[in-house]
């Protein structure tokens, strides 16, 4: 089932705190990194918040620039995200901000907790997900299936944070540091204890922000090691999704392939003999439909059933050179091409002499190879 790209956002102190305890918000950004978490808000299509932080912090969480949502306007798009609160009790102050700023909102909540919203006559509608609020993925699947949600920002609060990453459900954290210490004990802090899906994260980027310094991360998945986040597996999962609309060939294999910046966004993707041509191949299609020079190919991830051309009779550049070509340095595939039509191609070591990150997840091998049954067999 697909599900929302979600970034968490948070900034913390040095010590890793969200907050003091003084009665003020403590104020961890830079005017700069405002800027920049409003430039986030504008590229997504909702925000989601729990309900702690809409008691503590009463946030009215819109996109403040003019020009930005006048390009969400132009784009097609609603001219601020969908705001998302988090409640199990319902128990939610409808006088807050939150409900009277911006454009459409929506509880998720309990059974119980429902009935208690639809009461206080929240500015929202309001969507039940059961008893108890244990499982966030049936509260993301929602929010995919029926709200359209493509990339979801979490801004807070701790406890929501901790607990998509405790469930392998974040895609990516921007976390801002702070320069400077709490030092209270009793002061919220960003991330509980509990067992953490995944080891290592991956590190995406670093950018000092005036005073404050982001950092990127990619949270990776259970027993996959540091290279591979739950994103990865989704997105290869679409690319062997789309495997399966190649025309059928008795002398080609039918590959999909899909190609991804850095922040989850879709640049393009493809199928071999997609539209009028026979002979194109998957990455070659997805890689068309962007334009040369894009930087956002510097750190994009080309996600393909199969693993790319070393070696073509149909066009003069095979694959793995197309994708180094691009200036695409990672490429994450299911299938290691057999020997049926090119023997000895090896288009992984092509990538990784080029310098490319080539990592291999066989456990969608049988996935890949449902549409080429007819030419490989099992």
């Amino acid at each position: 089932m697909p599900l929302p790209h979600v970034l968490l956002s948070a900034a913390v102190s040095l010590d890793g705190y969200l907050d003091d305890t003084g009665p003020e918000r403590l104020l961890l950004s830079s005017p700069a990194d405002f800027d920049r978490v409003d430039e986030v808000r504008a590229s997504v299509d909702a925000i989601l918040v729990g309900a702690g932080t809409i008691r503590a912090d009463n946030p009215r969480l819109l996109v403040n620039s003019p020009e930005r949502r006048a390009a969400r306007v132009a784009a097609g798009r609603p001219e601020f995200p969908l705001k998302v609160a988090v409640t199990a009790s319902g128990d939610l102050d409808p006088a807050a901000r939150f409900w009277h700023t911006g454009g459409a909102k929506l509880v998720c909540t309990t059974d119980e907790g429902a009935e208690r919203a639809r009461r206080a006559g929240l500015a929202a509608d309001v969507v039940s997900l059961g008893p108890e609020l244990r499982d966030w993925r049936p509260l993301l699947e929602h929010l995919y299936d029926e709200r359209g949600v493509r990339r979801l920002m979490v801004e807070g609060g701790g406890t929501v944070h901790t607990q998509l990453l405790q469930q392998g459900l974040a895609d990516e954290l921007q976390l801002v540091l702070a320069p400077l210490l709490v030092g209270d004990p009793d002061a919220p802090r960003l991330f509980g204890p509990g067992a953490y899906q995944g080891g290592r994260l991956r590190l995406l980027e670093t950018r000092r922000i005036e005073d404050v310094v982001l950092a990127r991360y990619a949270p990776t998945a259970p027993g996959t090691g540091p290279a591979v986040s739950a994103a990865d597996r989704r997105w290869l999962e679409l690319a062997c999704d789309l495997a399966a609309q190649c025309p059928p060939s008795e002398t080609a294999f039918s590959v999909g392939a899909v190609v991804v910046a850095s922040d989850g966004s879709e640049l393009a993707r493809g199928h071999s003999r997609e539209g009028a041509d026979p002979v194109v191949h998957a990455e070659e299609a997805a890689l068309a439909k962007i334009s040369p020079g894009d930087p956002r190919l510097a750190t994009a991830t080309v996600f393909s059933s199969l693993e790319p051309c070393a070696r073509r009779a149909s066009r003069p550049a095979p694959c793995a050179r197309l994708i180094l070509d691009a200036g695409v340095r990672r490429v994450v595939t299911a299938w290691r091409e057999p020997d049926t039509f090119v023997a000895g191609a090896d288009g992984n070591a092509l990538l990784t002499s080029g310098g490319a990150v080539v990592v291999v997840l066989p456990e969608y091998e049988q996935r890949a190879k449902e549409p080429n049954r007819h030419l490989v067999g099992g």
